[in-house]
């Protein structure tokens, strides 16, 4: 019988113990290594559609940039609801980022010890059709090739993509339906905000019987206040799994009129509709130089109208001023150009020593979408 035999740190050889001795080659053709990695990728420089965006529709994208100190980075995966919806690969760095898979844990396998690149910049294009219209919560993050993540984007987004021509426009969707839609910060239809507010819009659609009508598509038309001004549309937003939806408006909107329209059939007419409106005052910046001077010396005014589209003529413009605490008077009326800028000037006729403030007052006129607003208010010593 043959008894196999190994020294070790005993001395001595097979034959010193009676035994046969004997030979062993080992041929290793493939192996398995399994390589740990501790550290974590990361992201930075986030921009893009997918980052900003509301609504979204069709495919957004995604920019960032991303580094791992170790395997390098993989990929980006995007979950919706919890759920993986979309991944996709961030560099193939020459062939080497690739997951062979066939292992026995499921964990991700490459032929190389430096699979991916250790620095990348993406851009991805998220394809929001494979998730229901509606408020979703969006997570996505970058993987290194060890399984490590890093969050690059978690935010809520709403999802508004039109369903096919002629289907059914949501869930429960009904002829019968009730619209409502209101402001956040208002209790009527009417909304009177500063220039650049930006403000929300929430509301309600249900069927018969108070159904929620979810996943339905919102229609948005949009006529500002002005002369002459055309309807159109605005954006579309989706109501969500209660038929609730929120929209915001972004800020630096001119006054108009904002029309909700619900149709039971995509492509149909409207059957339920609602109507906001929106007082927007003017935004004027204003600039004065010099802050402090003297009887016979003049000051000089400079800035221009925020908001748009300003007149071909330009916008008429007064020019008020008073002690700290007193009443605004009108001392002058200039005019802005086309771009909305304006100058002006003033000469003290009385000595000092005086405080005085200045601002511009730009009035509601039918030509200008906006309602009546003033200026940043500016200090001036007269010595």
């Amino acid at each position: 019988m043959m008894v196999a035999c190994a020294t070790s740190l005993l001395k001595g050889t097979c034959n010193d113990v009676g035994l046969e001795p004997f030979a062993a080659v080992v041929y290793l053709y493939a192996a398995d290594l399994t390589l740990e990695q501790g550290a974590s990728p990361s992201a930075s420089n986030v921009s893009g559609q997918l980052a900003t965006a509301t609504p979204i529709s069709g495919t957004t994208d995604l920019a960032f940039n991303a580094t791992d100190p170790g395997s390098g980075v993989y990929d980006a995966v995007f979950r919706v609801d919890s759920e993986v919806v979309q991944t996709a690969t961030l560099g193939e760095n020459g062939g080497h980022c690739k997951n062979v898979g066939q292992t026995s844990d499921g964990l991700m396998a490459f032929l190389y010890l430096q699979p991916c690149p250790r620095s990348v910049s993406a851009n991805v294009g998220f394809d929001s059709t494979r998730v229901a219209n509606g408020q979703h919560h969006l997570v996505v993050s970058v993987m290194d090739a060890a399984g490590n993540t890093a969050t690059v984007l978690d935010r809520t987004i709403t999802v508004s993509n039109a369903p096919p021509p002629g289907g059914p426009n949501g869930t429960n969707a009904s002829s019968q339906a009730s619209l409502t839609a209101g402001w956040v910060h208002a209790k009527g239809a009417q909304l009177t905000v500063p220039y650049g507010h930006a403000e929300k819009v929430v509301g309600h659609l249900t069927g018969v019987g108070g159904a929620p009508i979810g996943g339905a598509l919102l229609s948005v038309l949009a006529t500002p206040a002005f002369a002459g001004a055309r309807t159109a549309a605005l954006a579309n937003t989706s109501t969500d799994a209660g038929g609730r939806f929120t929209m915001q408006l972004p800020a630096g909107m001119s006054s108009r009129t904002l029309r909700f329209e619900y149709s039971a059939t995509v492509g149909s007419a409207p059957v339920a509709t609602r109507t906001l409106r929106l007082r927007v005052r003017a935004g004027v910046a204003l600039r004065v130089t010099p802050r402090v001077t003297n009887v016979g010396r003049r000051i000089h005014f400079s800035g221009r109208l925020l908001g748009g589209p300003v007149p071909g003529g330009g916008k008429p413009l007064v020019l008020e001023a008073r002690s700290p605490g007193g009443a605004w008077l009108e001392f002058d009326v200039t005019r802005s150009d086309a771009r909305g800028r304006f100058r002006a000037s003033y000469q003290f006729k009385f000595p000092g020593p005086a405080h005085y403030q200045f601002r511009v007052l730009c009035e509601a006129e039918a030509d200008y979408p906006f309602a009546a607003g003033a200026s940043n208010v500016v200090r001036v010593f007269e010595r």
